[in-house]
């Protein structure tokens, strides 16, 4: 099978091309294809995503990105002279009408290399920041109504779930993970525990009640002058202080510690970060030992929260997914608790390619969802994505 996957959730934008050979979760995975577009720089302005503009970005570059999947990919068109009648043209037209030249651009990639032969889109349609997906969603329809290709809505969760227990330059596969199966999502936009039973069967436990763990890094960042996305650099600042074993600078709270339940809170341990550093001028130094010092408050939530939900559980697998999933001293801590808690449990972290919003993630995702697939004439892909449980 081959399949065309778009991702758009929020500030990347996404195109692969990629071959699944078998049926899922027995199957073997190609890449042919991988163009993303990162809208980091054009945020950093702003202090995080401006919705409207990331919205306009997308709509700006989708199809580059869809023509740089399918020149990387080889794959050539059916060699047809492509003629739209005028009902098909107006659908798409109508479909894309929000995102100002989108539908021209379309139509004239279209015109000019014709109809590929590809088995199905896999398109993610939530969660995410909602322009934004609308964007992808309804650029993967009108591709549908040109190529005459089924579509299949993608959770965004659980590609990054996907993507953390395949890495697709293996030749590992699914069929081996052992259930139950407690994965931790973390992400700018996402702090869940999901419980899992089997392929597709997911149970939220436990979330965020206020901010989520990628999007605190990058507040607590932004109090010490760091620009945004400032997470990657609280941690390398923090790493920094560990090694040169610089002393504490604050006294931090580690929240929700002994709640008696899985949810997890970061706003409080965000308000303590800023009384520390309101109205002081710190030095380099004292701003390694504050990154250090945050970064250990998450770590340590982050990996009681864990271990309590796969002993409720009684999981046997521990999968860890997102953005923050690329956090080493998270993942060295994490994998040093389990090992002495819960040494039969293996625990996958992604590659680290696969941990940030991608569309490689989508097309497993939607190998994985294939028989849920649309025909090319549906209008409501949003709704259609029975999995919401992960949302």
């Amino acid at each position: 099978m081959l399949l065309l996957s778009i991702e758009t959730s929020c500030d990347e934008t996404a195109v692969s091309l990629i071959k699944a050979e078998g049926e899922f979760p027995n199957a073997t995975y190609e890449i042919l294809g991988d163009a993303l577009w990162s809208q980091i720089d054009i945020h950093r302005e702003y202090g995080g995503v401006f919705p409207a503009l990331a919205k306009r970005e997308h709509a700006a570059t989708i199809v580059p990105m869809l023509e740089k999947a399918i020149r990387e990919s080889g794959l050539e068109a059916n060699g047809f002279t492509p003629t739209i009648d005028q009902d098909t043209e107006a659908k798409v037209r109508a479909l894309l009408d929000r995102e100002h030249g989108l539908a021209d651009q379309l139509l004239t990639f279209h015109r000019e290399h014709g109809v590929y032969t590809i088995d199905l889109i896999a398109v993610t349609s939530g969660p995410g920041l909602e322009p934004a997906l609308w964007v992808g969603v309804n650029f993967a329809k009108a591709v549908a109504l040109l190529w005459d290709i089924p579509v299949i809505p993608v959770n965004h969760m659980e590609g990054h779930i996907l993507a953390s227990i395949f890495d697709v330059e293996r030749d590992d596969q699914l069929s081996a993970i052992a259930f139950p199966t407690i994965a931790l999502l973390i992400s700018g936009g996402h702090t869940e525990l999901i419980a899992m039973t089997d392929w597709g069967q997911y149970e939220k436990i436990g979330q965020t009640r206020d901010d989520a763990v990628g999007e605190a890094f990058d507040k607590v960042a932004r109090m010490v002058g760091i620009p945004y996305p400032g997470g990657p650099e609280i941690s390398k600042l923090a790493a920094e202080a560990r090694k040169q074993k610089l002393p504490p600078y604050a006294s931090l709270p580690i929240p929700m510690l002994h709640s008696g339940d899985l949810d997890f809170s970061f706003s409080g341990l965000k308000t303590a970060v800023r009384y520390a550093v309101q109205n002081k001028s710190l030095t380099p130094d004292e701003i390694k030992s504050l990154a250090r010092d945050f970064e250990d408050a998450v770590t340590t939530v982050l990996v009681k929260k864990t271990l309590t939900a796969i002993e409720k559980q009684g999981a046997k697998t521990l999968i860890v997914g997102g953005g923050v999933s690329a956090n080493q001293y998270i993942k060295q801590i994490m994998e040093a608790a389990l090992l002495t808690a819960y040494p039969d449990v293996t625990c996958y972290f992604p590659h680290p390619g696969l941990s940030t919003d991608n569309s490689i993630m989508i097309a497993l995702a939607g190998h994985a969802r294939a028989a849920g697939a649309i025909a090319p004439t549906a209008t409501d892909i949003i709704r259609a994505n029975g999995n919401r449980s992960l949302a």
